[in-house]
């Protein structure tokens, strides 16, 4: 057989199998075990491929996983996200559009933690879309901010999506987490001047209204109280890992660890938030390992049918620049996204791309920073990027799918100008993980 015959029927079993709505890890363990009975020779090629899977489970490097999950999970649950979400609030006072900056600094902090694009877009358009509605912002400035949060989300440690990118591709988590700050912080910027811009040339999109004015001694309260609690666990975790002092794992259990104490010192921690947070952390752990378990067995049969090496040798016989080569990738990834969740889109490209990208010679750390917000651009891509349906679930009912369109085109524009830069300077993103 072909290696395109070979790619054709593992691709295809897949998409088939998820389009009559089998769970993407099922789908991916069926299309699995019935490649590995036609490849690899019949119950031994099962038995050898199962095996595999399994071993792949047993990576040092999925630890972190859980622990990130339960971490945001209890940062929710037990009302500390909200607890700085208000805080944040009240320092901006008579900020105009101020209510568009807290639903980026909180809604990152809440997106990281939760590594859940489309959870937190629902979350966070349930959340602050009416109270934006209420005090009379334009649509771009209430649904536009929650929209780009993702993009940040997605790349600033501790990030439990980028940590099972690395594992799926096999590089270094840590350094992955790592390249993740700079681009980040730019990208934040980016977003801050995208409001800034937006207020100025329109001051009616994000009315001021009155607030509380706060003393000095109030302000200080509220910032060392409520925010930079919270922050600290982050900023240290990360500290850490920069510092070689911690590894991705014990930065986990340090988060996770961080966040249970300052939910103990506030007093904010029941049995009822333990329970729901450990509940919601396993549920998407199990899913988590089942993919893995998934893409183990996925990536071997690529390689043993012999789709993997021809496809890279196809792909790399036309002229085309390693640049080039590059954006079509990025195109590919831009167009699944319209489909498909951004896991699943790993599962799929992962074992295809990141050879591929070797072939070419590309940093496998820059290349994975590229991929994550691929992912995560894709995901509000007109017409069809799954986050503009999760927002239009979730806004006022006089929201067009224009209106949300129009509102996602800036940020989007923002993460392409990063990709830009990161393509331009690639030190960006690997200078801290240099270091």
């Amino acid at each position: 057989m072909e290696w395109f015959e070979s790619l054709a029927l593992l691709l295809g079993s897949i998409l088939v199998l998820m389009a009559i709505g089998m769970p993407v890890a099922l789908a991916f363990l069926a299309a699995n075990i019935v490649g590995a009975w036609f490849f690899m020779g019949g119950a031994k090629g099962i038995t050898l491929l199962l095996n595999n899977g399994f071993g792949g489970l047993t990576n040092y490097a999925l630890v972190p996983i859980p622990l990130f999950l339960l971490m945001g999970e209890i940062f929710f649950h037990t009302g500390l996200g909200a607890r700085m979400f208000n805080a944040i609030d009240r320092l901006l006072g008579k900020l105009p559009g101020r209510l568009s900056y807290v639903t980026v600094l909180g809604g990152t902090a809440f997106s990281t933690l939760s590594g859940s694009s489309m959870g937190s877009t629902a979350l966070l358009g349930s959340l602050m879309v009416p109270e934006m509605t209420t005090r009379g912002y334009k649509k771009h400035m209430s649904i536009g901010p929650i929209l780009g949060t993702g993009g940040l989300a997605i790349i600033i440690p501790p990030s439990a999506l980028a940590v099972l990118l690395a594992t799926l591709a096999r590089i270094d988590v840590g350094a992955l987490l790592i390249a993740g700050i700079i681009p980040g912080l730019i990208l934040a910027s980016f977003y801050i001047a995208t409001i800034y811009i937006q207020t100025k040339i329109d001051p009616s999109a994000a009315p001021a209204y009155d607030v509380e004015t706060l003393s000095l001694g109030q302000k200080m309260r509220l910032l060392f109280g409520d925010v930079m609690p919270m922050l600290s666990v982050m900023v240290l975790i990360v500290i850490g890992m920069v510092g070689g002092l911690i590894t991705p794992s014990e930065a986990a259990a340090f988060g996770a660890l961080g966040v249970l104490i300052l939910a103990v010192l506030f007093r904010c921690l029941t049995w009822e938030s333990i329970k729901k947070s450990v509940i919601g952390a396993l549920r998407v752990t199990l899913m988590a390992y089942l993919i893995v378990f998934g893409s183990a067995t996925f990536s071997q049969l690529l390689a043993f049918s012999g789709a993997s090496s021809g496809l890279i040798r196809w792909a790399t016989s036309f002229d085309l620049a390693p640049v080039a080569m590059l954006l079509v990738m990025f195109g590919v990834l831009l167009l699944l996204g319209m489909f498909m969740e951004q896991i699943s889109m790993m599962l799929l490209t992962v074992p295809i791309f990141f050879p591929l990208a070797a072939s070419l010679g590309f940093d496998p750390i820059w290349f994975g920073l590229i991929i994550l917000l691929a992912l995560e651009i894709s995901f509000t891509t007109p017409p069809f990027g799954l986050l503009l349906f999760v927002m239009k679930g979730v806004a006022p009912k006089d929201t067009t799918m224009r209106e949300i369109y129009l509102s996602a085109f800036p940020y989007m524009g923002c993460s392409m100008l990063l990709v830009a830069l990161l393509i331009l300077f690639p030190q960006l993103a690997l200078w801290l993980p240099g270091m």
